[in-house]
Formats: structure tokens, sequence, C-alpha cells
């Protein structure tokens, strides 16, 4: 019963995680559009009242008329209903921390260990998740207070914390919670932005406006620094979410690097769209992150294994898959932590074997399978699936 309730407790927090998550990343993508897309403003009368930039736009039947003012409109009152964009930053991230807790911290023995990677205690690799997305905030938030005005240079500095960050996670966690690790991280960093820099500054600004006194710059500067930030991170963790399904990604032995270069791809693709929102079209921009996945794509090509040697039986095959397999992959799992079979995947039957054999060859030649290794298999035992799947798949011998 414990099971199936986290499981429900997982169904309803994922759903959640991405409602708003989909909230958050198109309110940030509208914004940027709108800041990146405004032109001076056409009428003498709105640049006296302080308009820094205007935009018509049409959508869904209707037309928009938005305006930006740096330090709110000079010669009259703020509106008092002003529309606040922070609470789909927060509940993406509180959610997101929450399937963390329920996948990888409830589950660490299955998601987050991998005792050929580190030996450790499900309560010790807890705290170390707990502890390295704080200073991934703490160390973040150093260097861009120590770096305003030195956008380039702070840009390549936070990538390669992020490169680091992401090969240490590497050399602690499975491969797995390695990827989810560095998602986190940025999310942290993204989240955190809004909570102590945007949305304090945005207050600080408005309080001044409405006591009439002289507005002071910074706050919206260093708000500036950080969403722009948050916008290139979006791709890489969107990325990351997804990246669960595809372990031919993070179970890679290079897998830290091929996460790298994604999320080197998608700051590229993401900065094509940012540019062209100012008239600049840069094709370069997209066609390198594209050459980018390409490469990567032709590097993680699976070798060929040599079919030709002694036949595999079927008999061998289900023995290792009784072994190391079938305590997760059964219609009533006996792997703790299991209600039912991963992704409803069942291997008890020659049928179910065979149905299966091509996502076992790659789940089990890759290293991702079986969970964390929790049952042990060996690399002989991974090359007979690999050499049963190159001569045919048979069930019948």
């Amino acid at each position: 019963m414990e099971t199936y309730l986290l499981d429900w407790a997982n169904l309803l927090v994922r759903w959640l995680h991405l409602i708003t998550g989909i909230a958050w990343i198109g309110a940030s993508f509208y914004f940027v559009m709108l800041d990146n897309s405004l032109k001076p403003p056409k009428k003498p009368e709105d640049a006296a009242r302080g308009a820094f930039g205007e935009l018509w736009a049409v959508h869904g039947g209707g037309f928009y008329h938005s305006q930006k003012y740096l330090t709110g409109p000079k010669g009259e009152p703020l509106a008092q209903d002003l529309h606040w964009s922070k609470w789909e930053a927060y509940t993406t991230w509180l959610s997101g921390m929450g399937m963390l807790a329920l996948i990888y911290w409830i589950g660490a023995s299955s998601y987050l260990i991998d005792g050929s990677v580190m030996a450790l205690s499900p309560a010790a690799a807890v705290g170390i998740s707990i502890a390295f997305l704080a200073s991934g905030w703490v160390v973040y938030d150093i260097l861009c207070r120590n770096m305003i005005g030195r956008d380039g240079l702070l840009a390549a500095i936070v990538f390669v914390f992020v490169m680091a960050a992401n090969y240490l996670l590497h050399q602690v966690f499975s491969a797995r919670g390695a990827y989810i690790h560095v998602g986190a991280m940025l999310g942290t960093m993204m989240a955190a932005n809004v909570f102590f820099h945007i949305i304090p500054g945005q207050r600080r600004m408005v309080e001044q406006i409405r006591r009439g006194e002289d507005v002071d710059p910074m706050p919206g500067i260093i708000g500036k620094q950080r969403s722009v930030h948050n916008t290139y991170f979006t791709l890489p963790v969107l990325f990351i979410m997804i990246s669960n399904h595809y372990p031919m990604t993070y179970a890679n032995k290079q897998g830290w690097l091929i996460l790298g270069v994604l999320m080197l791809a998608g700051v590229l693709i993401r900065q094509f769209f940012v540019l062209r929102h100012r008239g600049q079209v840069k094709w370069w921009l997209p066609a390198g992150g594209v050459a980018l996945i390409a490469v990567l794509a032709g590097f993680m090509a699976p070798r060929q294994v040599d079919a030709g040697g002694e036949k595999v039986s079927f008999a061998t095959l289900r023995h290792t898959i009784d072994q190391r397999c079938v305590s997760c992959h059964a219609a009533q799992p006996k792997q703790e932590g299991f209600a039912q079979a991963p992704k409803g995947v069942m291997l008890e039957t020659p049928g179910q074997i065979a149905q299966h054999a091509a996502k076992i060859a790659e789940t089990v030649a890759s290293g991702y399978m079986p969970l964390g290794n929790l049952t042990r298999i060996t690399d002989e035992e991974r090359e007979t699936i690999a050499i049963w799947y190159a001569q045919g798949a048979r069930v019948n011998d």
C-alpha cells in the first residue's frame, strides 16, 4: 500500500510540476520576446511619460499595446493592481523538489546510489544531495554579485562551474541521479533568482516610486542579469526533465560530457531566438546546435557486436534474466519499492522476453539496467545478452 500511495503522489506532483513549469517557462519566454522586440515609442507624449519602448501585437482575435517603463511612469501614480510573475516559479521549484524527494530521496537505493560509483548509505546520499543544491546556489550567487557588468565573462565562468559540478556528481551518484541533480541545481538557481533578487528588487523599486523618490536602477540591472541567466538555463533544464526516458545519454560512460554538449546546443538554439526577437537572424547558431547534436549522435552510436562466435542459447539468456531482471520486471515484483513492473515491462515468460528484446539489449548494454546494478549483473552477462540479441534474439531453442 505504501508503494501504491507513493505512485499516486509521484503522478500528482509530476503533473503539477509539468503544469506550473509550462506556465513559468511560457511567461519567461514571452517577456524575453517582449523585451527584445520593443521599439521606441512613436508618440512624444508616451516618451515624456517615461515609456522606454513599446510593442503592438495581435493574438486571439484582439490587438495588444505593451509599453515598458524602466522606473515607472512620470507625472502619474503607479497602478495599484500590478501583476507579479512569481508563483509560477515558486510552485515549479517546490513541485520539482517534491519529485526529487519522492523518487531520488525516498528511492535513494534504487535511483540515486550506484555502488559501482560510490558506496553510500541512503542517508548519506540524501545529505550530499541537499548540501550540493544549497552550495551550488551559494557559489553561483557569489559569482553573480561580484561580476555585475561583466556578463560575457560571467556566462563563461558559470558554464565552467556547471560542467565541474556535472563531472563531480557523476563521481558520486548514479548517472541518472547525477543528471537530475544538475537539472535541480539549475532549477534552484532559477527559482532563487526570482525569490532573492528579481521580486525583492522590483518591490523596492515600486516602494520608491510610490513614495515619490528617485528610483535606484540597480535592482533592475540585477534583475535583468538574473532573468537573462534564467532564459539560457531553460532548454538544458527541459532536456534533463525528459532525460530519464533516454538512458543512451546518461548511462553512457561519458554521460557527463554528453550532458555538457547537449546543454551547450540548447544555449546556442535559445540564443538564436533571443537575437531573432531583436531582428538579428543568425542561422549559424541553430546550425551549430544541430551540428553538435549530430556529432554527439555519431559519438554515442552503439558498437557492433560480433555475433559470429558461439551461439548463446535461450536457456542461458533466460537464466541471466531470471537472476538479474525479474525481481523488478514481474507481475508481482520482489524488489522493495516497486508495486508494479517498471514501465509495465514484465520478463517472466519467453513471449515477454521476445517482445522486449530490443529494449533489454539496449538498456543492459548501456549500463542503465539493472537500476543501480542492484542485482550485481556482471560485464560478461551484459555481453551475453548483447550477443544473444545480435544472433537474432531467438526464444525457441
